[in-house]
């Protein structure tokens, strides 16, 4: 997928090691955008910098805020400004319910997954606001949408970015910030390794009770965001995308 208008822009993107977040850094990449990549692993973004010159990162956990804010300023010395911001980085937590789920697993989960998006936004958003203009896709999840997509934590964290995307959007847009969610459903990410490990019997049964009968490739995934950060969704604000197969119309 080309999109024009993303040519020269800049994308600061969370979890850009693998999965989701790397297959964003690529297609972006792929449109000409210069993209700054954050996650707690380097393997996968060293590659990926070796590859293009017009990609940098750093490491360090999105629930660090020193480590949030060298990166976010290291972005904009490379590249002069932030377009776009993809908050995609993001734990599971092996579906545990409430009374199995001890406090510092809650706390890890919450953490990255919601503590972190509101960290990296904040670090973005005045650098947004100068501009008067900005980008902002959070990925939660079909577990922000409905139960079974996760456990207690991962659930309860997902659906708090939902509330944080619309919020964002609600306070935001007249200031010329676009802020919007997508909800991935059962795609193929290192982040679900475990349910094809042996026999695969889980794999299967996720893709049998997908109506669309499979699981997502990841490109899948930023494909969409593609189309979220383009021209073309200029008068979205505060939406959630399902990129699920069609898992909640069940």
């Amino acid at each position: 997928m080309k999109i024009p208008e993303l040519e020269g822009k800049t994308v600061f993107v969370t979890g850009a090691n693998s999965g989701i977040g790397r297959a964003q850094a690529i297609v972006f990449l792929k449109n000409g955008a210069n993209v700054f990549g954050f996650d707690i692993q380097d393997q996968g973004l060293k590659e990926l910098q070796q590859a293009n010159s017009n990609f940098y990162y750093e490491v360090g956990s999105v629930a660090d805020k020193e480590a949030v804010s060298r990166a976010v300023e290291s972005a904009v010395d490379s590249f002069g400004k932030i377009d776009i911001l993809l908050n995609t980085a993001g734990i599971l937590d092996g579906y545990a319910p409430t009374l199995d789920t001890d406090e510092a697993l809650w706390d890890k989960v919450m953490d990255t997954n919601v503590k972190g998006m509101y960290l990296v936004t904040n670090a973005v958003l005045p650098y947004m606001l100068k501009q008067n203009k900005g980008t902002i896709i959070n990925v939660a999840s079909i577990a922000g949408l409905v139960a079974g997509g996760g456990g207690a934590a991962y659930t309860a964290s997902k659906h708090a970015i939902i509330g944080y995307t619309k919020q964002l959007a609600y306070d935001y847009s007249r200031k010329g910030i676009r802020a919007n969610a997508i909800a991935p459903g059962a795609i193929k990410t290192p982040m679900n390794q475990a349910d094809f490990e042996g026999d695969g019997k889980m794999a299967d049964w996720v893709a049998e009770e997908t109506p669309a009968g499979r699981w997502a490739e990841a490109e899948e995934v930023a494909n969409v965001t593609l189309f979220l950060a383009s021209d073309a969704a200029g008068y979205m604000h505060g939406s959630v995308l399902p990129i699920d197969g069609g898992w909640i119309i069940k």
